[in-house]
């Protein structure tokens, strides 16, 4: 691939593609486990013998479980790391934690929802964990200039590791015999679940092989000047307790937070619950799994787009249009009845999820002070988590309240109107200016 596409794609630079393989690495994981193939297995296998709409309810609220301790703990382990300089050292630890747990999931039989349950809320607490160090690198590999296009490359990689190996995993789940596995009638529980189980284990191997070339490609930031290392956990707090008093300073950046926490609640509630919202209304297993193959691959070269147009007309106003079109998708999704309509929508989520997550990741890093990346990231990993906790909880009490998931879908709307409103708002230009100051 020659220089001036790699520069215009955001990957001119070796700790830039080693930075943006973490993306491939871990989208393996984001993809197979929370949005593909362990939600299906959960409510088919893991809740065997439990009503539809139950499996659901304990699923949603595993995955609520998951995000409110990492929530929690993020600005304390950001703070942490950017006194110490321990970055590096934070994602391997939040990526072994998140690896075993996967690999754990090999063991998930029929029944075993609780197992399968604790299991996924470490696992998300995991990788979402990883992710506070891994965006916390941005600012320091990428100039202002560079941001959008690197931000968005690592989605669009991730989408490229996520679909390679979701498209593996399903070859060898629809057809076991073609890889010689136990295959055809009069098999055990346990056979006809093995190449499932196989496709858990296969993340683990996945997730950790690509993201060696982070480690070993891209530097650690440096600390703070005047900070001693090996500084323990009451300096983390305060340092947290000082960011919170002194948040004034960074009053778009602080803003933005507050616009990305509520539109990237309809965001994470589509990734999260599609799978299982599509299980419960009656859609085929092959269609749901073909839906999520057209968003990965859909996502590659939209990603790209996004952030090429980003440079053009702006970051934020790109950012309107992916909230436009989830407002569509939401609507559209109340009235879905058919894998028809699942693929449609499947379609409209890949044009627009990675370039508007990606975009934001990029504007809110143009916005903070690099010195203290790993905390304000920490902060956007709040956010993030507890856009991902409200959506999931709204099922959850809708579902209790009316035995179905259909009628939620609307209230994402509301997430995508507030959040589109707080964010014209934001002033991008003021937000770099006090960033450097």
């Amino acid at each position: 691939m020659n220089s001036s596409l790699l520069d215009r794609l955001g990957l001119h630079r070796p700790e830039l593609r080693a930075w943006a393989m973490y993306d491939w690495a871990n989208s393996a994981m984001v993809t197979t486990i929370i949005t593909a193939v362990f939600p299906i297995y959960y409510s088919a296998v893991a809740s065997k013998g439990l009503p539809p709409s139950e499996a659901t309810y304990r699923f949603s609220l595993a995955t609520t479980l998951g995000l409110v301790f990492i929530a929690i703990l993020s600005p304390i382990l950001g703070a942490f790391a950017d006194r110490n300089g321990g970055k590096k050292r934070m994602l391997g630890i939040f990526l072994g934690i998140g690896v075993v747990s996967v690999a754990l999931m090999f063991f998930i039989e029929a029944g075993d929802w609780l197992l399968a349950s604790v299991l996924f809320v470490v696992a998300n607490i995991a990788v979402n964990g990883s992710f506070v160090f891994y965006d916390a690198f941005l600012p320091h590999i990428a100039s202002d200039e560079e941001m959008d296009r690197v931000s968005t490359a690592g989605y669009a990689l991730g989408y490229v590791g996520g679909g390679l190996l979701l498209a593996l995993n399903l070859a060898w789940i629809m057809k076991p015999a073609w890889f010689g596995l136990p295959s055809g009638a009069g098999l055990t529980e346990a056979q006809s679940t093995l190449p499932t189980r196989l496709a858990f284990l296969s993340v683990a191997v996945w997730w950790l092989l690509f993201s060696i070339p982070l480690f070993r490609q891209v530097r650690e930031p440096p600390t703070r000047p005047g900070l001693v290392p090996g500084s323990t956990v009451r300096d983390a707090f305060f340092e947290l307790g000082h960011t919170f008093r002194h948040l004034g300073r960074y009053r778009q950046a602080v803003l933005m937070l507050v616009a990305f926490l509520i539109y990237n609640d309809g965001i994470g509630t589509i990734i999260r619950m599609a799978s299982i919202y599509g299980t419960e209304i009656g859609i085929g297993k092959g269609a749901l799994i073909a839906s999520i193959m057209l968003v990965q691959f859909v996502g590659i070269p939209f990603s790209f787009l996004f952030g090429g147009l980003a440079g053009r007309f702006g970051a934020k106003r790109m950012i309107f249009g992916g909230l436009v079109v989830y407002g569509g998708i939401s609507v559209l999704g109340y009235f879905m009845t058919n894998a028809t309509h699942f693929l449609i929508l499947a379609l409209l989520v890949g044009i627009v999820q990675g370039g508007t997550q990606a975009l934001s990741r990029s504007l809110f890093a143009s916005m903070i002070p690099r010195e203290r990346s790993a905390e304000f990231f920490g902060f956007f990993a709040v956010v993030e988590k507890f856009a991902g906790i409200f959506g999931p909880a709204v099922f959850s009490v809708t579902i209790a309240l009316t035995g179905s998931s259909r009628s939620a879908l609307l209230t994402v709307i509301a997430f995508f109107v507030v959040g589109g409103i707080l964010l014209h708002f934001v002033d991008v230009g003021r937000g770099q200016r006090e960033a450097r100051s």
